[in-house]
């Protein structure tokens, strides 16, 4: 009994004047205004949530334009990466295209090149072969001193060395000489050294027995001064003769030992 009283206090002290006379203005409406108050209160309960559902959607809209216009951006950066790739591709293809081009145009340069460089050599050894040929039968005579030849003559220094060196030779008759001469015609100043005597001969056959005697007598004079006769080669085959040469002194001068030497304890097993 006195639990309920409390409650009752309770419920009394919880009214204030606002509440109980709003409570009380409901409790003497009629049903029909009744209904009309709970519309207006659901349709401005309803005004409100569209509102917030109109500024819900709008926000979302402009969220979603956002994103879309951020996804357009990068789509176009996507495309944009994609045609630069495409076109560095492309551009990669056609260099390793030229340089394929250069590869083969530099294979080819080089192929003709050595075609050329081929065909030169063997055109140098056609001259050289030819121009050695026209000296064939020619004999050079070194270290005659200069001004004989207007004493004398250059075919006559020439029988005169025949007849002081080879006496034997100079007695048989030997062909006819076609051509003597200092080499080269003008004397150069610059130059030190004594001119050659060129001897032309009509026959091969003398000149290898001309210089075969010299080569055997091993020291040729003229008026006893001594001199050299020598065979008369092209540039060329001279300077290939002192190459060939010079190898032949580098490999004596690199002889390998005869003897080997073995260890003292060497062991040899049947």
């Amino acid at each position: 009994m006195k639990r309920q009283r409390t409650i009752t206090q309770m419920k009394e002290k919880g009214k204030t004047p606002e509440n109980q006379l709003r409570e009380e203005e409901i409790l003497s409406l009629q049903e029909k205004d009744f209904r009309l108050l709970m519309l207006k209160m659901m349709q401005d309960i309803g005004n409100k949530l569209e509102a917030e559902m109109d500024n819900l959607q709008e926000t979302l809209t402009k969220e979603i334009q956002d994103i879309k216009f951020k996804q357009e951006e990068m789509q176009n950066t996507i495309t944009e990466v994609k045609n630069s790739l495409e076109a560095a591709n492309s551009r990669i293809q056609q260099a390793e295209e030229r340089i394929s081009e250069v590869d083969n145009r530099l294979v080819e340069i080089t192929d003709a090149e050595q075609k050329r460089e081929k065909r030169l050599k063997t055109n140098e050894e056609s001259l050289r072969e030819l121009w050695d040929n026209v000296k064939l039968t020619n004999i050079r005579i070194i270290g005659v001193p200069e001004g004989e030849e207007r004493k004398k003559g250059t075919e006559k220094i020439f029988q005169g060395i025949l007849a002081e060196n080879f006496p034997k030779m100079g007695k048989e008759s030997l062909t006819q000489i076609q051509e003597a001469q200092r080499e080269p015609y003008k004397i150069n100043p610059r130059r030190n050294t004594l001119r050659h005597i060129l001897i032309k001969l009509t026959k091969i056959k003398d000149k290898e027995k001309i210089l075969k005697a010299a080569r055997e007598k091993k020291q040729v004079t003229y008026k006893g001064t001594p001199i050299r006769l020598s065979a008369d080669f092209s540039a060329e085959t001279l300077q290939a003769r002192r190459e060939r040469h010079d190898i032949l002194n580098v490999m004596k001068g690199k002889k390998p030992p005869t003897k080997i030497t073995l260890p003292s304890k060497a062991l040899i097993q049947i």
